[in-house]
């Protein structure tokens, strides 16, 4: 099992974890079972994915790291050169669909890698966690205690 230490340590493995979409846990298994579907558990350590819930911060992400800086460009490109629309057509919309899209599923992973090493959960639900871990009320213990 991957056991972080460091704060950088956890950075990096979250991440490799998000990025190659593998256990945030073990390493070993997958995270996801298509292209943005989280597993329902790892199929090496069996880690449930229940905990996870990115919701829409990988598409928050992509827009913010990728739309808007890439519209502010086609914008420039448009007033610079005025090219025709068949331009844009051909070369804008893929470049922004593709660019908004490729991303999603690194982010996502990256969000769930996080939510598990930082152990992520709303106010409220320690008793949720206690039961979906098989760990006794209050014992905490943490993802990394398992």
């Amino acid at each position: 099992m991957v056991r972080p230490e460091k704060d950088a340590d956890k950075f990096r493995w979250i991440l490799t974890a998000g990025w190659k979409g593998l256990c945030p846990r073990c390493g070993k298994g997958h995270m996801f079972t298509s292209w943005l579907k989280v597993s329902r558990e790892c199929e090496v350590c069996g880690l449930d994915y229940r905990f996870a819930a990115p919701d829409d911060g990988p598409a928050f992400f992509s827009l913010c790291i990728v739309a808007f800086p890439l519209t502010f460009l086609l914008v420039w490109i448009e007033v610079t050169y005025s090219p025709p629309l068949w331009v844009h057509v051909v070369t804008s919309i893929p470049v922004m669909v593709l660019g908004c899209l490729l991303p999603l599923r690194p982010i996502k992973g990256w969000l769930v890698a996080s939510q598990y090493v930082n152990r992520a959960q709303e106010a409220g639900t320690s008793a949720l966690w206690d039961r979906l871990h098989g760990r006794a009320p209050g014992k905490g213990g943490g993802n990394f205690d398992d």
